[in-house]
Order: C-alpha cells, then sequence, then structure tokens
C-alpha cells in the first residue's frame, strides 16, 4: 500500500511539474480561430491548456510572464506526413523501420512498435516548431498497402505515440505498380477486393491485423490515405470514397489540381507537395507551384508535406513549403493552416489542437519572424505549457566547434 501510494504522489508531481502555468503577453497572435492576428494579445495557458486569448489583458498574478515582445505567436506546427521515429539515417538500415521487407504484413503493418522517441530528428523538428506529427509507413509486402499510421505528440522525453493506427496508407502509381503487381488497374482491384473483404467480415471470424486495420476504414473509423498523383487516380480515388462511403486522404496529389472542384465536393483533403513543379516521373506532368492554391480557391481542405524531407528537417521543410505556396497565390492564413489546422483536421485532433481558443492542447510556439520565412525560427516553444529545450545535435556541433557565432548568439 505504502509503495502504491508512494509511485500514486510521484505520477501527481510529475504532471504538475510538467503542466505548468503561464501567461504570454504583448504577442501578435495567429490564433487561427480567425484569419487575421491578434495583436497585444495575451495567452493564459493553464494545466498545460489554453485557458484564454485576450488583448492587452495584465497577466493573472502568480504565474510565469513570458514578454512575447510583439513576435507572432502561433500554435504548435503538425507535420502531417513524415518518417520522424521511424527514419534516423536512410543509408544505415538499423535506423530505417519505415517499410516491411519481410512475412506478409500489409494494412495491418503497424509503425507504432518501431516509433524512436529518442531520435535525434524529433528534437530538430520540435526546436523548428512542430509539436506533432503524423509518421507513416511506405510499403509492405502485400501491395498496394503500405500500413497504418502513428501520430505522435513531440514530448522532450518519454513515450511520444498519441495514437496508433490513425490512418490506413496506400501507394498507387506506376512505379509501385511496375515493382510489385504490374498495372495499377491491379493494384485498384487488389484494393476494392480488400475491401469488399473487410466489409463482408464478420467481428469475431478470423481476426487479423490486415483485417482489423481494414474495417476500421470502412466503419468509417480511421481514413485511408492513398499516395497517388496523376489525374486519372485521382478520380480512382474520389470513386472509390464514393462507392465505400469510406474518408479518403490524398497523399501527393500533383495532378490535383485537375479535379479541384471534384475534391472539394467529396470532401477529400489534399496533403500536397508544394515543391512539386518539375515532374519527376509520368505520374506528374501536371505539376505547378500554384496547386496549392488551386485546390484551397475550390474549397479543398489543403496540407503540405515534402516527399523528399520527411524525417530530417521535418519543421523546417514545411515551412517553407507552406511559404512557396503563399508566393504562388495561397492566402497567408491558408499557408499557417496548411501546416497547423489543416493536419489536426484531417487527422482528427482538431478538437485538441490547431488552433490558440480556449480548452486546446497548450502546444505554443513564439518566432523571431515571419514563420513561413525558412530563416526565421522559433524563440520559445511550448508542449502542452511546458517550455522545451531548443537544443539539437546540430546546434551543439555548432557551438563546440564553432564557439565565436555561439558567443555572438542573444
Amino acid at each position: 500500500m505504502k509503495l502504491q501510494t508512494f509511485a500514486a504522489a510521484l505520477l501527481l508531481l510529475g504532471t504538475s511539474a510538467y503542466a505548468q502555468n503561464v501567461a504570454i503577453v504583448n504577442a501578435k497572435a495567429w490564433t487561427l480561430a480567425t484569419d487575421t492576428p491578434t495583436d497585444n494579445a495575451t495567452i493564459v495557458i493553464n494545466d498545460g491548456k489554453i485557458a484564454s486569448v485576450s488583448v492587452a489583458t495584465p497577466a493573472p498574478p502568480g504565474i510565469r510572464v513570458i514578454d512575447a515582445g510583439g513576435k507572432i505567436v502561433t500554435p504548435g506546427l503538425m507535420h502531417p506526413a513524415t518518417r520522424l521515429g521511424l527514419i534516423e539515417v536512410s543509408s544505415a538500415a538499423e535506423t530505417v523501420d519505415h517499410a516491411a521487407k519481410a512475412g506478409a504484413p500489409g494494412a495491418g503493418f503497424d509503425v507504432q512498435y518501431a516509433i524512436n522517441p529518442n531520435s535525434v530528428l524529433i528534437d530538430l523538428a520540435r526546436a523548428d516548431g512542430v509539436t506533432r506529427s503524423l509518421s507513416y509507413p511506405s510499403s509492405s509486402n502485400t501491395p498496394p498497402f503500405a500500413g497504418s499510421a502513428s501520430l505522435l505528440h513531440l514530448f522532450d522525453g518519454g513515450d511520444v505515440v498519441e495514437q496508433a493506427r490513425v490512418a490506413v496508407f496506400v501507394t498507387i502509381s506506376n512505379r509501385s505498380a511496375n515493382s510489385t503487381v504490374g498495372s495499377r488497374a491491379a493494384q485498384w482491384q487488389l484494393l476494392r477486393a480488400a475491401l469488399d473483404t473487410a466489409k463482408a467480415a464478420k467481428p469475431t471470424l478470423n481476426r487479423t491485423a490486415d483485417s482489423t486495420a481494414l474495417e476500421a476504414v470502412v466503419q468509417g473509423k480511421a481514413p485511408l490515405a492513398i499516395s497517388t498523383n496523376r489525374e486519372s487516380d485521382l478520380r480512382q480515388a474520389i470513386r472509390l470514397a464514393s462507392d465505400y462511403g469510406i474518408r479518403v486522404v490524398i497523399v501527393g496529389g500533383a495532378e490535383a489540381w485537375r479535379v479541384a472542384d471534384e475534391l472539394a465536393a467529396a470532401k477529400i483533403a489534399v496533403i500536397v507537395e508544394p515543391m512539386s513543379n518539375l515532374p519527376s516521373s509520368f505520374d506528374e506532368l501536371g505539376s505547378r507551384l500554384d496547386n496549392p492554391a488551386l485546390l484551397r480557391k475550390a474549397g479543398v481542405t489543403v496540407a503540405m508535406s515534402l516527399d523528399g524531407v520527411q524525417s530530417y528537417n521535418a519543421g523546417l521543410s514545411i515551412r517553407e513549403g507552406a511559404g512557396l505556396a503563399v508566393a504562388n497565390g495561397l492566402p497567408y492564413v491558408d499557408g499557417l493552416r496548411s501546416i497547423i489546422t489543416a493536419p489536426a483536421e484531417i487527422w482528427g485532433v482538431a478538437d485538441r489542437f490547431g488552433t490558440l481558443a480556449s480548452s486546446k492542447d497548450a502546444d505554443v510556439v513564439i518566432w523571431d519572424g515571419d514563420p513561413l520565412e525558412p530563416s526565421s525560427a522559433p524563440t520559445t516553444v511550448l508542449v502542452q505549457g511546458r517550455e522545451v529545450s531548443l537544443t539539437t545535435r546540430q546546434t551543439e556541433l555548432r557551438d563546440r566547434y564553432m564557439p565565436a557565432i555561439k558567443a555572438l548568439r542573444p
């Protein structure tokens, strides 16, 4: 009994130490609950949640005060499609866990079991303002399925997996077809056959990880994320969503602007590659830099992910990508939403994250400049109300080997 009481006391102590009460004053707050910033804002945080956002209000007595000095303050960023925690060094096989190369896992290939909370790339992402992300698999031995993704909350210690099996990912392209079944037509047929089986399955009969994952999709408990780019495949994805009554998310969508109205009507969100301009395959011949702007104008929910830098430079890459989209016609507020609010909506956590509003998780970032400018950086990052370290392996190497630069830093 004494041991249980002591353990409970330690748990309460840890919770109390973790959830700090803070007031951020003199902030230019992009709450993203509106289309414009709130100047001279006061953001009050209690027990890891946002208690209030007001204008020119004094901080409550007895709590820590952070003076933003007029700097921009936003919710934490959310990377909507990354390999954080799954890839450390792509050329070092022992640090690569995003794909299944043996056995027969398919839709049920669950990456939660491989997430490394001590990855130095998570530190790097957090130091660049990313407080949540979705880590997803890239392939399996059961095409076209890649597996099931996990939602991460990037604390600086302990388990970072907030929710497992958030979505089932599939990949449909000319490259994936050629390396597996030989035709994208066969990929679509395999996908439909698997969904048919999942719809017809009896709840307790011969359940496997794959069948459980697909049952969640056909029952509306998890979306089907389809990584694809060609217009014809996008139209197949729209038809699939209608035929099976499932929620579909597009990842990639280089030619999504061609079917923007149809995607909007089907309520299919797109996680775009905002730097896709010169096609890298015949699937992407219609690539254009104003793809995000055209999709958003049609009413599509748009988020950003850069395919080439999904684990390293995760935060910087999506900020730069969103900035490029803004430079090519996307409204500025939608640029911010594409790396904060839209990912939260797409992956089902908008009830607790994505805006600076009362009762939301206090994932908050203070910036030294424009968040969509790559040369800007966070000065303060709070994860559930607690300030986290901005020290990374990169900053430690810089300070060790370039001490003169360290001396010049504020």
